[in-house]
């Protein structure tokens, strides 16, 4: 079984008494790029607040890089973490290299570091260029570069990909999946956007209403759809009863059962005088599994 870089165990938070963050339990491998998914005011953010100590639980425990998160153990366990947690912040007075300067003396890194992340996220050739004349994708980077200075094992991101033009969003998929191998980084990456988190993600968890409703490799979440057969023949009430099948928008749906079952069905068809005009496979989309997951529907 693979490490875990964070785990968390009854993780909740109240706040009015209202639970935003409720018995959550999360496992991160190490080496992976884990999404952390869920509809805005999910509890992503305050639950990855808690991960870095920056919010205080009202319950549960937090383990990160093997390490427990507790008073005396978390500046040292930070020191191998990076984050960008919401919008990135920045001294608008100072070039790209000179706000890095200060987050590496801060973490007590060499000069040498601060290149390293500037060509990383591709903002080696800014030059003199204040931070206040960066645009939003631009600090989006700049941000990323501070939480990746001295290769942290693990970065925590919220959302991202806010902000970046659709070259920028590709440059920053590629950029987040390509981490674990060009640095041994492990990744957890929030995001509300599904199409987002599937681009970049190996590992997936769900929360909704401030609960984890699934959480695996994606391929096991992939593996959940269901899968089923449409037809479109020239009689479709025959072609019903003889297939077991249900009608839906001009289709005859029925469940999918591999290709020899499929065989089996035309050539049914064509002894009963059934003409086949359209048969192919549909598959539920991650997007339908996800939906039917927020919404508090089985799989």
């Amino acid at each position: 079984m693979a490490e875990l870089a964070i785990a968390t165990s009854g993780l909740t938070k109240s706040y009015g008494g209202v639970r935003v963050v409720d018995n959550v339990k999360l496992r991160v491998p190490e080496g992976s790029v884990y999404g952390f998914l869920g509809p805005n005011g999910a509890g992503k953010s305050t639950t990855m607040k808690m991960i870095l100590g920056l919010v205080r639980p009202t319950d549960g425990r937090v383990d990160v890089l093997g390490e427990h998160m507790e008073r005396k153990s978390r500046l040292e366990v930070l020191a191998h973490v990076g984050s960008l947690i919401e919008s990135p912040s920045c001294y608008r007075h100072l070039t790209a290299r000179e706000n890095l300067d200060v987050v590496r003396r801060l973490k007590g890194l060499p000069a040498s570091a601060i290149d390293e992340a500037l060509e990383t996220v591709g903002l080696a050739n800014t030059g003199k260029k204040l931070a206040g004349q960066f645009s939003l994708g631009m600090k989006q980077r700049l941000g990323l570069a501070a939480a990746l200075l001295g290769n942290p094992r693990l970065v925590l991101l919220d959302e991202p990909t806010n902000g970046l033009d659709p070259e920028g969003i590709h440059e920053m998929r590629a950029l987040v999946r390509a981490l674990p191998q060009t640095h041994g980084t492990t990744v957890l990456v929030s995001s509300h956007l599904l199409a987002e988190v599937e681009q970049m993600a190996d590992h997936l968890g769900i929360i909704s209403r401030g609960q984890m409703v699934w959480q695996g490799p994606l391929e096991r979440l992939r593996a959940r759809a269901r899968r089923q057969l449409a037809f479109r023949t020239t009689d479709d009430a025959r072609a019903a009863a003889l297939l077991g099948a249900s009608a839906q928008d001009g289709w005859l749906l029925a469940p999918f059962a591999g290709d020899e079952a499929v065989a089996h069905s035309s050539l049914a068809l064509a002894r009963a005088g059934i003409g086949v005009m359209r048969i192919e496979e549909r598959s539920e989309s991650i997007e339908d599994l996800f939906l039917a997951l927020t919404e508090g529907r089985r799989l």
